[in-house]
C-alpha cells in the first residue's frame, strides 16, 4: 500500500482528504489483518446505500453533517459525534451537507 501519511506526526486528518463535486472519495490510511482505518469524504447529497460488515465499525465525523441509519434507527451525526455500528447490522449514509468521516473497522 502505498503510504499517504507520515507517522510518527501530527496529523489533521480531514486535510488528508478532499471533496469531489458529486462524488465520494475514500482514502486507507491503515490496512492489517486486524483490521482498515479509511477516511472518506462526500459531497451533499452523496452516500452509502445499505450495507453490512461482519466486524464492528467506529465512524467519526470530522467536517460536516450525515444522516446515518443503523438497524432502521436514523441518527444526524456532525462533526465530533461519533457512532459505533455492531457487526453485521445493516446500515447506511447520506450527506445531509459535505462531510468527512474516519472509520476504523477491528477484526474479531
Amino acid at each position: 500500500m502505498e503510504q499517504s501519511f507520515q507517522k510518527g506526526v501530527v496529523l489533521h486528518l480531514a486535510s488528508l482528504i478532499e471533496y469531489t463535486e458529486g462524488g465520494v472519495i475514500s482514502k486507507q490510511l491503515i490496512k492489517s489483518p486486524a483490521g482498515n482505518i479509511t477516511l472518506f469524504s462526500f459531497d451533499k447529497g452523496e452516500g452509502l446505500s445499505e450495507h453490512r460488515a461482519p466486524f464492528d465499525a467506529l465512524v467519526q465525523v470530522l467536517e460536516g453533517v450525515a444522516n446515518i441509519t443503523v438497524n432502521g434507527n436514523l441518527f444526524t451525526v456532525k462533526a465530533g459525534e461519533s457512532i459505533v455500528f455492531p457487526a453485521n447490522a445493516p446500515h447506511a449514509l447520506t450527506a445531509v451537507e459535505r462531510f468527512k468521516m474516519l472509520l476504523t473497522m477491528i477484526k474479531e
